[in-house]
């Protein structure tokens, strides 16, 4: 998968409507990748734990408590992408229309 191509933002930049509309859906992809990734990390977390053979009730429950604390932060943090997400999509139904009138805006 390519990465999104980002314009250099500078103060003079001047973008459309539609280009504004994909660099908000591409902030919202790269974060998603960004918490796969640590979703990943903790899944290898918990298999390097479980290799161990003298581990302890507690240290299980340590890494598992570590594990929970961090899906809840990951999941507080989708739940903000969708609000994101829900206004990138109201942004783009507003958007419709004659191409014309778009780039008007």
């Amino acid at each position: 998968m390519s990465m999104p191509n980002i314009p250099d933002i500078t103060p003079l930049i001047t973008l459309t409507r539609s280009e504004v509309i994909n660099m908000l859906l591409s902030s919202i992809a790269l974060e998603e990748i960004g918490l796969s990734h640590i979703m990943n990390a903790e899944g290898e977390k918990i298999q390097r734990m479980l290799k161990f053979d003298s581990i302890s009730l507690d240290e299980i429950l340590q890494v598992n408590r570590s594990v929970e604390r961090m899906l809840r932060t990951i999941l507080k943090n989708q739940m903000m992408l969708q609000f994101k997400l829900e206004d990138v999509i109201d942004l783009a139904a507003k958007n419709e229309g004659p191409p014309d009138e778009q780039e008007e805006e």
